[in-house]
């Protein structure tokens, strides 16, 4: 649940910032899908390429997450999230980093660049949660979450209430965070001038969670380990 809270309003911030930049989804595809087919079906191909090329940035995304992930696996000394979580970071501090530059120049590329980050942390958060969390859009968070409370009224189809309530409780805490997220990423891009500097922002929550988590995971290995070497003294006292 931690994960997917500060990853959804990782999503809030960029959702918000990206859409105030560019008047462009940055952190789903589902508005881009549509737009690529009117323009397809207007025989319009050359104007619907740049939403092709948003859809192909986040699928592209996902791609590399899903394949490190798999690559490095095996790996008992890497954690394998780490590495889509820092590219995705780098690409929220290279965005930020140099919106004043580029963000009239290369409007589109930073677009592709975000949806691309999205892709990566959409990928890999599936992955963590056995394909029952999505971070960067409400549309499946909103269904499930409208599944779950119906079932509600179904006690012998569905006993194991406690199970079914920790599902709802899940869903509405990642849909208040990605919500908190928005209005963070708001007020900061509009009220305080930091602009798409916000996705700094987004990319410190990101990182700072990633190394907290690590120590927490040491931390408990460390303990892990002293209960052992106490219960082997105990043992052979």
């Amino acid at each position: 649940m931690r994960i997917a809270i500060v990853l959804s309003l990782v999503a809030g911030i960029v959702n918000v910032s990206g859409f105030l930049a560019f008047k462009q989804l940055t952190t789903n595809v589902t508005g881009h899908f549509a737009l690529f087919i009117n323009d397809v079906a207007d025989f319009a191909f050359w104007k619907g390429l740049i939403y092709f090329l948003y859809i192909f940035s986040f699928l592209l995304g996902s791609f590399l997450s899903g394949f490190l992930i798999e690559k490095f696996k095996e790996n008992k000394k890497l954690n394998v999230f780490l590495i889509p979580t820092l590219i995705e970071g780098l690409i929220l501090i290279i965005v930020g980093g140099l919106s004043n530059t580029l963000v009239e120049i290369y409007p589109d590329l930073l677009v592709c660049c975000l949806l691309f980050a999205m892709g990566l942390q959409n990928s890999y958060v599936t992955k963590i949660s056995n394909a029952v969390v999505r971070t960067t859009h409400l549309t499946g968070l909103f269904t499930d979450l409208g599944i779950d409370i119906s079932q509600l009224f179904f006690p012998k189809e569905y006993p194991n209430r406690e199970k079914l309530k920790a599902g709802i409780k899940l869903r509405i805490s990642i849909i208040s965070s990605f919500f908190l997220g928005g209005l963070i990423g708001g007020f900061l891009y509009s009220k305080t001038e930091l602009g798409l500097k916000t996705l700094l922002v987004a990319a410190l929550i990101l990182i700072a969670s990633l190394f907290y988590d690590d120590f927490r995971y040491k931390v408990l290995i460390m303990k892990r380990k002293l209960h052992q070497s106490k219960t082997s003294i105990d043992t052979t006292v």
